[in-house]
């Protein structure tokens, strides 16, 4: 059985989803800390059982009869985070799975200046004690994340951010459709990690180009000093250290931590991926 963790979540939804397209539903599990949100895979006949990485003692019959398990990361930073992923870890391990596959990311190291990828390294190291086969899958920087970063440059025509660095900004979608088709068939990729990222890397000076384009009008990049765009983050309420951690996305794209691009999705999902125009039309659209 696969198990699938995070199913209601925006990742995890559409890896069940793509995978019920591949395998039958009799042959997919997942794990959720509320399974009333996901009845509706219920009645499609996945077995759905509670799970928390919180709560590891959820686990053991929430991967019970597993032959691979994908571990869909936690929304947490730090200790708390690693601690969870490595409780999730060893209950697929201790629950017989013959691969566990994690969704890591594309800067995942020790040095890494974003946190987050510090994080992912620590799982992935854990992962690689157990002994079971794994892949981690080093997720392409989520391209959702864009919208966020654009502040008011929609209503001002001057998109403000620290000086950043290419990126290749990754859709849920395309990622989630690739995790599917690798837990559908075990035998790719197979072992330690795969960058798994768009087929190109951009930056906010290509972002207000592509914005201007779409929406007929000009959007000015405007870089500001990194302490400058934290107070101004914290001035419209948004928590210091949230703000902080935010800029070390902008510190890593400097050094060039996202800017890898690798043709392995593409492959994977047997067309080019989504590029970060497709996206950028939708916001365009909704203004």
């Amino acid at each position: 059985m696969i198990i699938v963790t995070g199913a209601t979540g925006e990742l995890g939804s559409q890896v069940v989803h793509h995978l019920l397209e591949r395998v039958p539903a009799d042959q997919v599990g997942v794990s959720v800390r509320d399974p009333q949100r996901a009845a509706g895979l219920a009645a499609r006949g996945v077995r759905v059982r509670r799970g928390d990485f919180a709560d590891p003692d959820t686990l053991e019959a929430a991967f019970e009869g597993a032959s691979q398990v994908l571990l869909v990361s936690v929304d947490a930073l730090g200790e708390t985070a690693v601690a969870r992923h490595r409780s999730a870890i060893d209950a697929a391990q201790r629950a017989g799975a013959q691969r566990i596959l994690y969704t890591s990311h594309q800067a995942a190291s020790a040095d890494s200046l974003f946190e987050p990828a510090r994080d992912h390294a620590a799982t992935e190291a854990h992962l690689a004690t157990t002994g079971v086969p794994f892949t981690a899958l080093r997720d392409g920087f989520h391209a959702a994340t864009v919208p966020r970063l654009l502040g008011r440059a929609l209503e001002t025509g001057e998109l403000v951010a620290p000086a950043d660095g290419p990126v290749s900004w990754t859709t849920h979608a395309d990622l989630a459709e690739a995790a599917a088709a690798v837990l559908a068939d075990a035998a790719q990729p197979a072992g330690g990690s795969t960058v798994l990222t768009a087929d190109a890397a951009l930056d906010l000076d290509d972002v207000a180009r592509i914005l201007s384009d779409l929406l007929g009008r000009s959007i000015r990049r405007v870089v500001v000093a990194d302490e400058d765009y934290v107070t101004g983050l914290t001035g419209h309420g948004v928590p210091e250290p949230a703000a902080r951690l935010l800029l070390t996305l902008f510190h890593a794209a400097r050094r060039g931590e996202f800017a890898v691009t690798d043709p392995t999705l593409g492959g994977l999902l047997g067309r080019p991926t989504t590029p970060l125009r497709a996206l950028l039309e939708r916001v365009a659209a909704a203004r």
